[in-house]
């Protein structure tokens, strides 16, 4: 897409029909801002007391956030929005709050919540600035210390923080987090979802920057989870019309931290809201870690993490197998919430990976969620009709009775136990490929991100790929399926099954 406007789109942007930004309020919203909300501290953004001016990115925002369906209603209930540091995030938000306020439904209650109290009352404080600034606003609101009553209408504007137990009985209308990536658990957030339910229409607005990737409990962080969900409505994983998620970060997860084009991409405001000055010191007394993620707004794993930053992006080759074609097929399965993954590996001197089947559980799935095992076999059966398959390797783990039934049939079952013995060498294989760059893989943003979530467990057997956690919610099975696969495509003829490659099957 060209960038018509400066800043946008940012680099996860996920889909709104340009008709529903159009019959939305973002233009209405962007003018109230304008109108009737001041800059409230100097900065490059203007002088105290004087008037914002949104930017064309900032403008983006508002209409894609209220963007209204063909009924008339809003499209989104919650939202993400990412972006580094310095950016105007705070007069955005707080800009925002007010708008919810002053022009919400009658009886509107809009808070403004973040991990502690303090964080909160930064976005609140600054819109409370904004109403003792502009006479109009002054007019029609009492400002208390913590809180904001507009008494026509009865609507109140206040501040809360993480302690969700105590946040039972609210009816918001509109809801700004600050910093998502600090709420210690999930719990807040889902509090207050919880609570819009009785409303028409609700909204609530995460503005955040990246931070850690797990919470207090060892799963993934409130933020880090929205931002994985994020993506996968970007990509088309999951249709969600009600979530949307406007996300700055360089487009090469290795690009130079230190490089202007970098900078950037992460932050929509560069050389106008925030001076480029200011990048130009702050690489050279930050270390690098923090500033890619408070100046480049990315997630920097603290785990150890498997594969160097990059270099899975770097080896995309965005084209299909060809049907026909000579390949091994790695299988990774599960029963219940785990997923359960199918993964075709060309044979050649730079083999190519792709999906060929994943069942996650959908998000709206119960607990109970099953993986359909007929459907998986028959995923394997259509594998091996499309392409000339020498092997479908895979763990006999739970899969027994299906392994059987297909190997019955014909098919060239090969099991490969994940056990030490195959996995820290089959590990290798993949990272030295991956790393220099002698193999290729579709660019599938499921392969990413079930790449991206492993970390590495080392001990004295050796190296290899593991969840973070064994509960972990991130999953990592395509990876998995991918290491045996590649393992066994590139094997040595002597190590290769004697079986004849499995021509078309019928």
């Amino acid at each position: 897409m060209p960038r018509s406007v400066d800043g946008w789109p940012p680099r996860w942007l996920t889909p709104v029909p340009a008709a529903d930004v159009r019959r939305g309020d973002g233009e209405h919203c962007a003018d109230f801002i304008e109108a009737l909300c001041r800059v409230t501290k100097d900065s490059v953004a203007g002088g105290a007391g004087s008037a914002i001016a949104l930017r064309g990115w900032q403008r983006q925002v508002l209409g894609h956030l209220l963007a209204r369906r063909p009924d008339g209603r809003y499209r989104h209930r919650q939202a993400l929005i990412g972006v580094a540091r310095k950016n105007g995030k705070s007069a955005l938000g707080a800009g925002l709050a007010l708008y919810g306020l002053v022009m919400g439904p009658e009886g509107g209650e809009v808070y403004s919540c973040a991990g502690e109290k303090e964080q909160a009352r930064i976005v609140f404080g600054t819109a409370r600035r904004m109403v003792e600034m502009e006479p109009e606003l002054a007019d029609i609101c009492k400002c208390y210390r913590d809180a904001i009553e507009v008494p026509a209408t009865g609507s109140v504007y206040r501040v809360l923080s993480a302690e969700a137990f105590t946040k039972e009985g609210l009816n918001p209308t509109t809801v700004l987090f600050d910093e998502v990536h600090v709420q210690p658990t999930r719990e807040l957030w889902d509090v207050m979802a919880l609570a819009m339910g009785a409303r028409v229409e609700p909204l609530m607005v995460g503005i955040t920057t990246a931070g850690v990737r797990t919470d207090s409990t060892g799963s993934d962080s409130l933020c880090y989870g929205l931002y994985q969900y994020g993506k996968r409505v970007a990509a088309g994983e999951v249709d969600d019309p009600s979530f949307l998620m406007a996300w700055w970060e360089p487009g090469d997860a290795a690009a130079d931290h230190r490089g202007q084009d970098t900078w950037r991409q992460a932050n929509p405001g560069y050389g106008d809201l925030v001076a480029a000055e200011d990048f130009t010191a702050a690489v050279l007394r930050t270390p690098e870690a923090e500033f890619r993620t408070k100046r480049c707004n990315q997630w920097v794993s603290t785990a150890k993490a498997w594969l160097p930053t990059g270099t899975w992006a770097a080896c995309a080759d965005e084209r299909p197998i060809p049907d026909g074609a000579e390949v091994v097929l790695g299988f990774d399965g599960s029963f219940s919430n785990d997923s359960t993954a199918l993964v075709v590996v060309e044979v050649g001197d730079v083999p190519h990976i792709d999906v060929a089947a994943c069942w996650e559980r959908p998000p709206e799935a119960g607990q109970d969620w099953r993986v359909p095992i007929a459907d998986v076999e028959d995923a394997i059966r259509e594998a091996c009709r499309r392409w000339s398959v020498r092997e479908i390797c895979c763990d006999p783990y739970r899969w027994s009775r299906t392994y059987q039934i297909l190997e019955d049939e014909g098919l060239p079952i090969v099991e490969f136990p994940q056990s030490p013995a195959r996995m820290v060498p089959a590990t290798q294989r993949m990272y030295e490929a991956v790393v220099n760059r002698q193999v290729t893989h579709s660019g599938d943003p499921r392969l990413a991100r079930h790449f991206d979530n492993c970390t590495i467990k080392t001990d004295q057997r050796g190296s290899r790929i593991m969840k973070d956690a064994r509960n972990s919610p991130r999953k990592i099975d395509l990876a998995i399926a991918a290491v045996m696969a590649l393992w066994r495509a590139c094997a040595p003829v002597e190590e290769e099954k004697t079986i004849e490659p499995f021509a078309v099957w019928a």
